[in-house]
């Protein structure tokens, strides 16, 4: 599977205040982070994205397709929020099957389709537990598996490791990073560790634009060498543009 994800000059704003200024951006395959200070429109962004919020301007396209038409968005996207909320008493194949429904997935395919995403997610041997017996890396997994389970052209995750300890947030990027092999995921996300272990391509929001798409390398090479700060090149790069439009983290 392959997919190109087009963000054309969008626009939004919250009653008078503008979010969203013209941000324009095209997301190919692979692993894409999303980075940007607090208040920088993230959230609002990944909302247009995904028909959770309509923009003032511009428009979303997938493969072509104007994600303005909800089916389109149902179809071609996969979005695992930050923090999802998954109901303990449930079944782990019961909830996937669910998501398979709302999805739009054919009955006479959505056992196959389950299994599948069961498979990519290492979770095959969670099916049948209830969703309150899972650690929280285990009920990360089964969020990804929900949001797989359709073969979506792109899959959007916020914050997807956040609260996972070290050898949950190992497995978790294991299986992002497997999902980017075949379509665009999208990464929005803090962690700068993250960003370096997962993403091919880096996009830095800031004041409602993006500011800066490219490889981290290009952004690393952007930094004043020898002055100290205790982070990686990446890290400082980014503070470094982040301070140049008068914000911070």
């Amino acid at each position: 599977m392959t997919g190109t994800v087009e963000v054309r000059d969008l626009s939004f704003s919250y009653r008078r205040r503008r979010v969203l200024t013209g941000a324009s951006w095209t997301i190919g395959q692979g692993v894409t982070a999303l980075l940007g200070p607090n208040g920088a429109g993230k959230t609002t962004l990944i909302k247009c994205m995904v028909g959770l919020a309509r923009p003032n301007q511009g428009q979303v396209v997938i493969d072509g397709r104007d994600i303005s038409d909800g089916k389109a968005a149902q179809e071609l996207i996969g979005y695992v929020p930050q923090n999802p909320s998954l109901p303990g008493l449930a079944k782990v194949r019961d909830l996937i099957a669910y998501a398979a429904w709302l999805s739009g997935v054919d009955a006479a395919r959505a056992d196959e389709a389950v299994e599948a995403a069961l498979g990519k997610m290492q979770a095959v041997d969670l099916g049948s537990r209830r969703i309150r017996t899972l650690s929280g890396g285990q009920r990360q997994r089964v969020a990804l598996a929900t949001g797989i389970v359709h073969d979506p052209r792109i899959l959007i995750l916020d914050e997807p490791t956040v609260g996972l300890d070290p050898g949950q947030r190992l497995k978790v990027r294991e299986v992002i990073r497997q999902l980017g092999a075949d379509r665009p995921v999208l990464l929005s996300t803090h962690l700068t560790e993250d960003v370096e272990h997962l993403a091919d391509s880096v996009a830095v929001l800031v004041d409602g634009k993006i500011q800066y798409q490219g490889s981290l390398a290009g952004l690393a090479m952007t930094r004043a060498a020898g002055d100290g700060r205790p982070g990686s090149p990446f890290e400082c790069a980014y503070d470094d543009l982040i301070m140049s439009f008068g914000g911070a983290e």
